[in-house]
């Protein structure tokens, strides 16, 4: 059966799951959209509940599991990105404790505290993902995980990553007990450059919102970190910031 009515009532819900952080939410289920992300999503074993796909878009051989044809119409209006690639599936939420963690011994972690952009929070992810960073906690977090936007922008990297939400003072705890040496992104005269830092060792580096940097809790809990700069700028995007600093975690322990 080939859905081509707007009025049909999985459109509604799967475009209120889109668009609804709290129904998104409640629900216990995300969407997915594009061919990668949902191949991510299956390769890294999130169970997919159902599909809706577009045959005149869709190439590829079709998902195993519940699925919806739906016309170029229906598709164009429930997919995030128009057209594109013509699959979105449907898929249910995990959830992590930050306790069932286990890190190794040279393990690195990145820590983002109020990050409040999803495109932030997907660009994030993705640098994490490709320079091999261990994990990924949200602290104080206001963004949801499986929004469209940070699935979108990590380009399915969130399904890979080990990514814990936490309170502030539960990330503290945590890094201390497991014996993380913490640097923290704080500009003062204390501050020392970011490659003079040893990353070979077990770190976690804490980033700050994008407006207003780390809060006062994290004054005197780490080493203060910068990254050094020539230009007349004295701060860059936190997804920049955080992507140098897994590049240079990465370098480090590849001498």
């Amino acid at each position: 059966m080939l859905i081509e009515s707007f009025q049909n009532e999985k459109v509604k819900y799967i475009t209120k799951l889109l668009t609804d952080n709290r129904f998104r939410k409640k629900a216990n289920v995300f969407a997915v959209e594009g061919q990668q992300e949902n191949e991510r999503a299956q390769k890294f074993g999130f169970e997919a509940i159902e599909f809706f796909i577009c045959e005149n878009i869709f190439q590829k051989e079709l998902p195993q599991g519940k699925i919806y044809l739906v016309s170029d119409k229906v598709y164009e209006k429930i997919a995030y990105r128009g057209s594109s690639e013509g699959i979105i599936g449907i898929y249910k939420t995990k959830t992590a404790d930050l306790s069932s963690f286990i890190p190794k011994e040279n393990s690195t972690i990145i820590v983002v505290e109020g990050v409040e952009k999803p495109g932030n929070l997907g660009a994030i992810l993705r640098s994490c993902e490709a320079f091999g960073i261990d994990a990924l906690i949200v602290s104080d977090g206001k963004t949801d995980f499986y929004n469209p936007n940070v699935i979108r922008s990590s380009v399915g990297c969130l399904f890979g990553m080990q990514v814990f939400q936490a309170e502030n003072q539960q990330t503290l705890e945590f890094l201390n007990k497991t014996g993380y040496h913490i640097y923290t992104t704080i500009m003062d005269e204390t501050s020392k450059d970011l490659y003079t830092r040893d990353f070979k060792r077990k770190s976690a580096v804490i980033f700050g919102t994008e407006h207003s940097g780390l809060s006062d809790f994290w004054i005197g809990k780490g080493k203060n970190t910068l990254i050094p700069m020539s230009g007349s700028i004295d701060s860059l995007n936190l997804s920049n910031a955080v992507a140098i600093t897994c590049y240079e975690t990465l370098r480090q322990k590849r001498i």
